[in-house]
């Protein structure tokens, strides 16, 4: 006999297809074919050859082969791509912006994040100068910086998030999601799973506090923080300033040499009394007066001036991609802007959710055959390799500097927060702001 379906299921399941039925999605880019169509790459770079070249790919392991995106194929290079879609507002909607990377270079410094631009944007001349409304995604450089980026711009100035969230650090695809609700609340989400949420108002500093500490208040001349007092009931032991520091050493005995004549009287040398317990002093007590350590009172900011629109975005119109990379073979793909989180969640599961046991599959194969391939290497042939590594790194740190000296002079973003070299990336993103 069938199975009928309950009520509340059908109700459930009908209410879930309205739900994404009614989601309004602002760019959606899988990367299927026709793809550059949609896409500009930026001539940011090109005159000194520096700009990199954006392969389209599945990549070298991946769980569907058909499932391509774009990837960074050129070492030490500047890419900058972006696309167009209606530009619209986030008043009064949840605006959720997701996307996958996937690090297949074992990315040791360089950003996965991308943009979201507002305005009038010339995206052939798009690059690291170009102001931007919100970048978020992974930045990995070194042992000291591996996190998520949610830089946000508010009147002109760009906002770091107060708050470290840890990004993914392996070859494999993660799916990060940016959602930000009218409320002024927002989540971030990694791979389905959120790993942070708060409020606008507090994790950035977008607005002035609402509250501080009184400037005016003062510590009252009887306020006691002394959390413990000398106990005023106990009483010094009688006879306790009698007890030597320190007494003969009663294992001690007069070396069989030893001449009085010559050299005195003997007596034994000393050692630290156990007994002795140093100076007396009382035992303490919980102080009945405790008031504990005095807080100036907050009081309203008089420069707070609230804004009921601090959440939005009026003019959205490009998602972009802006990065300087040491070692290329980041790729991007299932790039997703729109204000339904279920519906976001529901392509992650399409796309990431279904390939992402086979791509460990094919990576661990993969993993495999290079370790086979490196055994079989004469230990010479290793040596050689290894000259060519250090050659390699003194290369990168050449590459790095001239990035980093060529900032200094036209102040670009992407390569201050790129470089990591003669400034932390912390302060290199910083520079950014």
């Amino acid at each position: 006999m069938a199975r009928r379906s309950s009520p509340a299921a059908i109700s459930f399941l009908v209410f879930s297809m309205l739900t994404i039925a009614s989601a309004k999605v602002f760019f959606e880019e899988r990367f299927n074919d026709g793809w550059e169509s949609r896409w500009i790459k930026s001539d940011w770079k090109k005159d000194g050859n520096m700009a990199g070249e954006w392969n389209y790919t599945s990549g070298k392991w991946n769980g569907d082969p058909n499932d391509k995106g774009i990837q960074t194929s050129e070492d030490y290079r500047f890419y900058a791509i972006s696309a167009e879609f209606p530009e619209f507002s986030n008043k009064d909607k949840t605006l959720v912006f997701q996307f996958s990377v996937k690090h297949e270079q074992k990315l040791d410094c360089g950003g996965g994040y991308m943009k979201l631009l507002s305005g009038a944007v010339d995206q052939k001349k798009f690059g690291g100068h170009t102001p931007y409304s919100i970048m978020f995604g992974p930045d990995i450089c070194g042992h000291s910086t591996k996190k998520v980026h949610a830089i946000l711009n508010y009147n002109g100035v760009n906002n770091l998030l107060k708050k470290d969230i840890p990004c993914e650090t392996d070859q494999l695809t993660h799916v990060y999601t940016f959602i930000l609700h009218p409320d002024a609340t927002y989540s971030i989400l990694i791979d389905n799973v959120e790993k942070e949420s708060g409020s606008l108002y507090s994790d950035w500093d977008l607005l002035p506090q609402k509250k501080i500490k009184d400037p005016e208040a003062k510590k009252p001349e009887d306020w006691d923080e002394k959390e413990y007092i000398p106990d005023p009931e106990d009483r010094k032991p009688e006879g306790y300033d009698d007890i030597p520091k320190e007494i003969p050493d009663a294992d001690a005995t007069k070396p069989e040499d030893w001449d009085e004549e010559e050299d005195g009287e003997w007596t034994a040398p000393t050692i630290p009394n156990p007994e002795y317990k140093g100076p007396w002093k009382p035992k303490k007590i919980k102080n009945p007066n405790y008031q504990g350590k005095w807080k100036a009172p907050m009081i309203d900011n008089p420069e707070f001036k609230d804004d009921p629109d601090l959440y939005v975005y009026p003019n959205l119109k490009y998602v972009g991609v802006e990065l300087w990379q040491v070692k290329s073979g980041t790729l991007f793909d299932n790039v997703l802007v729109c204000d339904d989180v279920e519906y976001a969640k529901k392509l992650a599961e399409e796309t990431w959710s279904k390939n992402k046991d086979a791509e460990k599959a094919a990576f661990d194969e993969a993993e495999k055959k290079r370790e086979e391939e490196e055994a079989k290497k004469d230990p010479a042939d290793s040596d050689v390799e290894d000259e060519d590594t250090d050659e390699g790194a003194d290369s990168d740190a050449d590459v790095d500097l001239d990035g980093t000296s060529e900032t200094d002079k036209d102040g670009s973003d992407a390569e201050v927060k790129e470089s990591g070299t003669s400034k932390t990336k912390e302060e290199a993103v910083k520079d950014e702001l």
